[in-house]
């Protein structure tokens, strides 16, 4: 029997979490999710189970409400890296989730790093 979409996604996230888990202990997480019509992301402290700063293309502030492309995951990727420099966080590490590493995803992951996040 065929494995749904949705199971083959669920086995890549928890894949991709448990290897970065391993090689980051102690550093912060960036943890991306992108649906069809929206993009995000949060700044995770796994040991506290706390979110310290999120953006998303939702944010009216942003301007791009209801945009869902590449433009508008590098304008989040922009934010979450200015929110985090004013939290004092420099160090994280990247969470793609089940999502390839390819197009929105890559896009936010490039502009954080332009914004200064190391990863």
């Amino acid at each position: 029997m065929a494995n749904s979409k949705r199971t083959l996604f669920l086995k890549r996230r928890m894949r991709v979490r448990n290897k970065l888990r391993k090689m980051n202990a102690g550093r912060l997480r960036l943890s991306v999710h992108r649906s069809s019509k929206n993009i995000s992301a949060q700044l995770i402290d796994d040991v506290k189970g706390v979110t310290l700063a999120s953006a998303s293309s939702l944010e009216k502030e942003l301007g791009i409400v209801g945009k869902n492309n590449v433009e508008a995951a590098a304008k989040v990727g922009a934010k979450i890296a200015e929110r985090a420099k004013a939290a004092g966080i420099e160090n994280v590490y990247f969470d793609r989730g089940g999502f390839l590493f390819h197009g929105k995803v890559k896009a936010l992951a490039e502009a954080a790093r332009e914004g200064g996040l190391k990863f």
